[in-house]
């Protein structure tokens, strides 16, 4: 089901890191030893520049820099996850030090990969190695029209459906490597990948939070093309843009109430509290009227609940795929009922599509948690905002 706090196309539907010196230090010495003699000063020196990438926000993976290599950690690869993935990158002309035990081994910078999920696409874009991506699942979920240029030339080729990956489409591929993502677990299906040699690496942006904890794994993506400077510059950008538009907000005289989400079957579901919605709602200086709800998932309520609880809310935001008023009305007359049905204050990303009917807020949006904010406080707050084409939200027909 998709709703606000979901930017996943289909079952995925989101601080600093901890230091572990200690830790470092074992590995360096592990690998100083395992190290050839003609390699020993060099990699010595490589051990001493040992260092953590620069992590604000997301909290799901971690990078240590070895100089010719670097280690990826990724311990929220699904929610709940209990194990931390680790992948040995090294650089070309560099042997990977066979002291680590490694769940994958891989060459960078890459020349080709292969993402599950669409919101892995802008991370490739906003680094400028779109054309390094040379397989997708369901290709017409993608909207961006740079990538799609390069599915209709011909340069992108379609792998099946979602988790159900076409292995064996993938390995006639060969790419460097495969970016895959878990619902519940290992995804079982991409075990002969594995078989054949192909790395198959765990992608945990949905995990986050945080609005730019989604953001910040950008840097993921850049650890295997080697353009870490660039994604720190790129993130440094949207995250002074989100702080800027937060404190913009703040300037407002009205904090309005407002509520999300919309029924499925008979059940209204929304996002919780500590979701990265109600954040977003939050730094737009909003009252979100469950905010006080635990927990990161979402709520599921009777309709009768939500319109106790929800009925004056001045603003109705992300409910689900309805575009118009009239369909609102005519799936269910207790939607009519809200206030922000009457005013007519009610907005929606659902009419944001590419051109193969993909929803663009579920692909761009993790990336770009200021478009989101901005769009949130052009709505919520217009008088600080000046007029301007939405990127995400529109008001419903």
């Amino acid at each position: 089901m998709q709703h606000f706090f979901s930017f996943r196309i289909s079952k995925k539907h989101c601080i600093l890191i901890k230091k572990h010196i200690t830790k470092a230090l074992c590995i360096s010495l592990l690998i100083f030893h395992s190290c050839k003699d003609g390699n020993q000063n060099a990699t010595e020196v490589q051990v001493e520049q040992n260092s953590h990438a620069t992590l604000s926000y997301a909290k799901g993976f971690q990078i240590d820099n070895y100089g010719d290599f670097k280690i990826l950690k990724v311990s929220s690869a699904w929610p709940g996850s209990t194990k931390t993935f680790k992948y040995l990158l090294h650089k070309k002309g560099s042997p990977a030090p066979d002291s680590i035990q490694a769940d994958a081994v891989i060459t960078t910078p890459i020349s080709s990969i292969v993402v599950t999920s669409t919101t892995h696409i802008p991370a490739l874009e906003l680094l400028g190695v779109e054309k390094s991506l040379v397989g997708f699942p369901n290709l017409d979920y993608i909207s961006s029209e740079k990538t799609r240029a390069l599915i209709d030339a011909g340069a992108i080729q379609e792998l099946g459906q979602n988790e159900a990956i076409n292995t064996e489409k993938a390995i006639d591929l060969n790419p460097d490597v495969v970016v895959s993502f878990g619902v519940e677990g290992e995804n079982k299906t991409l075990s002969s990948l594995q078989r054949a040699h192909i790395p198959v690496i765990y992608n945990g942006d949905w995990t986050e939070n945080s609005p730019l904890g989604q953001a910040e794994w950008i840097k993921f993506f850049a650890a295997l093309y080697d353009k870490e400077a660039v994604a720190d510059s790129i993130f440094n950008t949207i995250e002074t843009q989100y702080n800027n538009l937060k404190e913009k907000a703040l300037k407002a005289t009205n904090q309005p109430t407002v509520l999300s989400g919309a029924m499925f079957k008979d059940v209204w579901y929304l996002p919780k509290g500590d979701s990265w919605a109600a954040q977003l709602v939050a730094d737009a200086n909003a009252n979100y009227l469950y905010k006080n709800t635990s927990g990161t998932g979402s709520a599921a309520l009777s309709i009768e609940s939500v319109l106790n609880t929800a009925q004056k809310a001045d603003f109705w935001i992300a409910p689900n795929a309805f575009e118009s008023y009239d369909a609102l009305a005519n799936t269910n007359d207790a939607y009519t009922r809200f206030d922000a049905f009457k005013n007519k204050r009610i907005y929606s990303f659902a009419s944001a599509k590419g051109a193969t009917g993909g929803m663009l807020y579920y692909e761009l949006a993790p990336s770009r948690p200021d478009w989101v904010l901005e769009d949130l406080v052009a709505i919520f707050h217009p008088e600080l905002s000046e007029t301007q084409q939405p990127h995400f939200f529109y008001p419903l027909d």
